[in-house]
């Protein structure tokens, strides 16, 4: 029927209609809250671009855990900042490691029992020249060496579960690195651990922020042979469909507003659990954006995450996720 029979505001009228009509909401238990890990103790350092994130000392981080599962969040994406870095990155998996410490201590804590314990895997935070895998030198310049890669990324998997880690997540985008994990963890024990692949990570403008959290930036060149064009959607539906192969048990896209696209053509392709990283940049800019006035934070901030749930993603990863638990609580 046409106007003025069907009147689409008639169920716009009050907020109580507005809540039964709404097709998509977010739960606390959707969001993922990345914590980055130190050295040290009582450490609560602030990163410059990012206010509001910290990086955190290992007792520190466990007061953050008992906080977020006060709020009902869904789980800690588990971020380190070794004590030193080298050119194979072997802070990543060394036993005594700071992601594999911080483990420990966040599983001895009654708060992990209501949270998912997801630990990072790549080698970015530990090399010395900040690429996330072995690099050499060949006539064309400097490389990352996809194949001898792989071990080093399967060994820190395997240190991570080893120490606790719910979930295993892989963000390097070396070939072949799902299928090694995958292996890797059998033999040694760990079948029932999860494989959360950041199936489509592209190289993006808006990982700026996050690399001062992470001591990350790349020293030479970028990483834009292993990370993928912004430009290819249908490359980014083989990598997932790949990844999915080689055994992955869940996907992540990264970043999530810019490609909100990705995400509900991933949605359509696969019935596997997939998270959206709202990554350092989007956060950054909203918070700009608050800090000038210009938008209200309250409403910016869930209406970000609704459309990244509305795109398809089932969990999100957000620097906001604190923040997006107490408004919705």
């Amino acid at each position: 029927m046409s106007f003025p029979q069907s009147r689409m505001r008639r169920l716009r009228r009050t907020e109580s209609l507005r809540a039964l009509m709404r097709e998509t909401a977010v739960t606390p238990g959707d969001l993922i809250h990345p914590i980055f890990l130190c050295p040290g103790i009582a450490v609560r350092r602030p990163v410059a671009s990012m206010p509001g994130v910290f990086n955190l000392s290992i007792d520190e981080a466990v007061r953050e855990a008992e906080e977020a599962a006060r709020l009902g969040l869904g789980g800690l994406l588990l971020f380190g900042l070794p004590e030193s870095k080298d050119e194979l990155g072997s802070g990543a998996y060394d036993d005594e490691g700071i992601v594999q410490l911080g483990l420990r201590a966040l599983k001895a804590s009654p708060a992990s029992k209501k949270l998912v314990l997801i630990a990072d895997v790549c080698l970015c935070e530990y090399t010395n020249h900040g690429h996330c895998g072995k690099v050499i030198e060949t006539a064309d310049g400097w490389i990352v060496d996809n194949d001898p890669s792989l071990d080093l990324l399967a060994r820190t998997a395997v240190s991570q579960a080893k120490a606790g880690a719910d979930v295993v997540a892989p963000s390097d985008m070396m070939d072949g690195r799902v299928a090694a994990i995958r292996r890797a963890l059998d033999a040694a024990g760990y079948q029932q651990t999860p494989i959360l692949s950041y199936a489509s990570k592209f190289a993006s403008a808006f990982y700026g922020p996050f690399r001062e959290a992470a001591d990350s930036a790349p020293q030479f060149g970028d990483r834009k042979t292993y990370q993928m064009d912004g430009a290819n959607l249908r490359e980014a539906l083989r990598e997932i469909s790949l990844d999915l192969e080689e055994g992955a048990d869940m996907i992540l896209m990264k970043p999530a507003m810019p490609y909100l696209d990705v995400i509900r053509a991933a949605r359509e392709l696969t019935g596997v659990p997939i998270g959206a990283y709202q990554v350092s940049g989007e956060y950054s800019m909203l918070q700009a954006a608050f800090q000038k006035g210009w938008l209200d934070p309250n409403r910016a901030i869930l209406e970000s995450l609704v459309s990244i749930r509305r795109a398809g993603a089932d969990f999100i990863v957000t620097y906001f996720a604190k923040e997006a638990a107490k408004l919705l609580g």
